[in-house]
């Protein structure tokens, strides 16, 4: 076995560059999401390994589902490299679709330029690293010869940033694969077992516009807002108190990320739009935060003239938990982690929430683990100048490389 693993380090090390160079073309295709264009994306992928000699399928969500989803176009990906019979299906799942870049970016967003042993631009860490990590990962397996059973599926999808129903949810829910462990894209270098729901709601609340000149013949949908948003803040301070017990996971938090509302300078607001969020601890009951939640709004407006409130829920997201059998998949990528990067590696959980929260939901173990820093903060992740340290690319490489090869060997 040593041998074996021997060269898979080895071809890792000498394609390294051939990997850098596949992750800086990923970058350089934008996948701004919204207004989530990603087809172009999903099929110059699999261009790229169809050119390898693999086979790619390729699942085009249906228009419709796409454009009611608010989307534009969205085409999964699943691999499947099968090897002798007898061993368990490895799922491995990493996004394609990204925030908007967004100002303040010193490098191109979508530029691929490497500096200092970095690689900059948008999804560099999270999470087209991952596309790289996996795929190299994968074909340095292949090529050490070792005699494999069981089957590994790679499983790239575009739309995490909108909650994933479309992306693996779509893949499990048309019954197109169903493996028996999933490994998801990875951002620390700790392995992650537990990640916290959330909760995602639209709350409009109606006034009646009228001019500047004079306000009281109006109902100020601002000014309820206003009400509205106090609550929100002082119940979010509240929820400092309420602890998870799983390390890497604090407390719940709730914000406000958007506010709409308004026609023009000289009048009375008619309407205001927020759109709130609310981070569930894995101790949390989805039903109960969300009644909470519904009170606290409702109450806030109760008894303003002439002001009504509607609150539509955008997106549940169910917290990811540990399930029998994550075991054989943590301390094999803490074990081989801990020898490249000659650090301890722990198993924690996170206050993200990830797509790979759908195949738990479905019986299916999954942890988390792939190329990034120590916290996500460190690569800029969703913020200017994201990141990546290629030395890490390179190490979780070979790291997820060892752990299929402790899954898959015959």
């Amino acid at each position: 076995m040593a041998a074996v693993q021997d060269r898979i380090t080895a071809w890792i090390d000498a394609h390294f560059d051939e990997e850098t160079a596949f992750l800086q073309r990923l970058v350089q295709i934008p996948t701004d999401t919204p207004p989530g264009d990603n087809a172009p994306h999903a099929h110059a992928v699999a261009a790229e390994l169809e050119a390898l000699g693999w086979e790619v399928e390729r699942h085009a969500v249906p228009e419709a589902e796409v454009r009611g989803y608010g989307l534009a176009s969205l085409t999964n990906l699943i691999v499947r490299r099968r090897y002798d019979a007898g061993g368990p299906t490895i799922a491995l799942n990493a996004h394609g679709d990204v925030v908007p870049p967004g100002e303040g970016w010193s490098k191109l967003p979508y530029g691929g330029v490497i500096e200092d042993g970095k690689l900059y631009g948008r999804a560099a860490a999270v999470s087209k690293s991952d596309f790289a990590t996996y795929i190299y990962a994968l074909r340095a397996l292949e090529a050490a010869g070792a005699p494999l059973q069981g089957t590994a599926e790679l499983h790239f999808t575009y739309d995490e940033e909108f909650g994933g129903l479309l992306g693996p949810g779509w893949l499990l829910k048309q019954g197109l694969t169903r493996p028996d462990y999933l490994i998801g894209a990875g951002f620390s270098y700790a392995v992650v077992t537990a990640h916290n729901g959330c909760l995602q709601f639209e709350v409009t609340i109606h006034g009646k516009a009228t001019h500047g000149s004079i306000p009281e013949t109006g109902h100020d949908a601002l000014r309820a807002a206003t009400a509205v948003l106090d609550a929100i803040y002082k119940a979010a301070d509240g929820l400092k108190v309420k602890r998870s017990s799983i390390a890497g996971i604090n407390h719940p938090t709730m914000i406000v990320g958007r506010i709409d509302g308004g026609t023009n300078t000289n009048v009375v607001p008619g309407k205001v739009v927020l759109r709130m969020d609310r981070r569930m601890i894995p101790e949390e009951d989805p039903v109960q935060v969300e009644a909470e939640v519904r009170a606290l709004i409702t109450q806030a407006v109760a008894g303003l003239a002439g002001i009504r409130v509607e609150i539509r829920r955008l997106l549940l997201a169910h917290a990811l938990r540990p399930l029998p059998g994550h075991e054989r998949l943590s301390a094999s990528l803490r074990r081989h982690a801990s020898e490249m990067f000659g650090e301890s590696i722990d198993e924690i959980g996170s206050a993200l929430y990830t797509d790979a929260r759908l195949y738990s939901e479905r019986g299916i173990p999954a942890v988390l683990y792939g190329a990034g820093p120590r916290t996500v903060l460190e690569s800029n992740a969703k913020q200017a100048d994201e990141h990546l340290v290629l030395e890490d690319l390179r190490g979780a490489t070979k790291v997820v490389a060892l752990t299929l090869l402790d899954l898959l060997a015959a």
